[in-house]
């Protein structure tokens, strides 16, 4: 991976075994890559970028813009998502196990011992968060390599700032996202499914593109969602 930099912006390239260039804006930092074939040169590269100059802005301001969570401080009163909807935080001390429960599909518990720090607090909410997508992700995993005729070795949840999910094609394992389990249930599907077609298509190349609109038709729908929805901090 080499760097290019334009005026402002910095650009990370790849170089791999492809015939077009291949340029992505990543939320929700705005981070920008380009995929280019192994024998392009530099300038090639360059004048491509500066080309996409306005496009690459108009994405990233969009990112800048999306609403963004603030500092949890996990008090009562404060608002937290989770699967997609907003829950009003109630913080309930005793000399018993930390956990967490949904009340009456507007409240979430989070039982604490008294004199907890918020890190303290933050970790039972991600390991709470952790133990929904352990629930949920294998039944939608199951689907989807059925009815794409894949079969996934590993996956595996972690705290990433830049993306929604990953995949490692040798492997056979993609990541998700912890964030992901306050999204909407139909979003996390689109990032499983967007992985598992990986395994087709390493690229994101017409080819790529062509899986997810044949096998998840509403994709755009569903990412242009998740784009747009508060962003952990």
């Amino acid at each position: 991976m080499q760097e290019l930099r334009i005026s402002d912006l910095s650009i990370d390239v790849e170089k791999k075994d492809i015939k077009n260039m291949h340029l992505s804006v990543y939320p929700p930092t705005g981070r920008i890559r380009i995929s280019a074939p192994k024998d392009l040169n530099d300038e090639a590269i360059r004048l491509f970028a500066i080309g996409k100059i306005s496009w690459i802005k108009k994405h990233q301001k969009s990112f800048l813009n999306q609403q963004r969570e603030s500092p949890r401080e996990y008090i009562t009163g404060e608002s937290h998502f989770f699967d997609g909807k907003r829950y009003l935080l109630k913080v309930i001390e005793r000399n018993a196990k930390h956990e967490i429960k949904i009340k009456n599909k507007k409240y979430i518990e989070l039982y604490i011992k008294p004199n907890t720090s918020i890190t303290g607090k933050q970790k039972v909410f991600e390991e709470f968060y952790r133990t929904h997508l352990k629930q949920v992700v294998p039944e939608i995993i199951s689907t989807w390599e059925t009815k794409l005729q894949v079969n996934l070795n590993q996956w595996i949840v972690l705290k990433m700032r830049t993306k929604w999910g990953s995949c490692n094609e040798e492997k056979k394992k993609i990541m998700l996202n912890l964030e992901l389990a306050k999204k909407p249930r139909h979003c996390l599907e689109y990032i499983i499914v967007h992985e598992l077609i990986h395994l087709h298509e390493r690229h994101h190349n017409d080819n790529f593109i062509a899986l997810l609109d044949k096998y998840m038709p509403n994709w755009k729908t569903y990412k242009r969602e998740l784009n747009e929805l508060s962003i952990g901090v």
